[in-house]
């Protein structure tokens, strides 16, 4: 059963990134991946919230670093001995967040605006 709050997460995130009913153009997933961090952990939103301004701020390209901030938030909360329920769903969450943002990967912010306004 602990693999129950992991996947509901992971599809909570999907269902953001690409929802039914708007043809499958949705959100990032990030406020949800943070949301579903703050229901388990507060401390664990806190650490990847710090982990992804760290590599923003590094990075300077938010899909690069939302990218290597999905991938490495697991590995991080290891390091910190959060080893329960939000390092699974830092694995599961981590995936579709780093799978969504690869889309965006060479793509700069303004250009994913201006996207949006020519195909509605």
């Amino acid at each position: 059963m602990r693999y129950i709050v992991p996947l509901t997460a992971a599809c909570a995130v999907i269902g953001h990134c690409w929802p039914l009913f708007a043809q499958f153009r949705g959100g990032m997933g990030l406020a949800t991946f943070s949301g579903a961090f703050l229901a388990i952990n507060w401390f664990a939103f806190v650490i990847a919230l710090g982990v992804l301004l760290l590599l923003t701020l590094t990075i300077h390209h938010g899909a690069r670093a939302s990218v290597a901030t999905g991938i490495l938030v697991a590995p991080v909360f290891w390091l910190f001995n959060m080893r329960d329920m939000e390092f699974w769903v830092a694995i599961a969450g981590g995936l579709v967040i780093a799978y969504r943002f690869l889309i965006d990967w060479n793509r700069k912010y303004r250009e994913l605006w201006l996207d949006r306004e020519k195909k509605q």
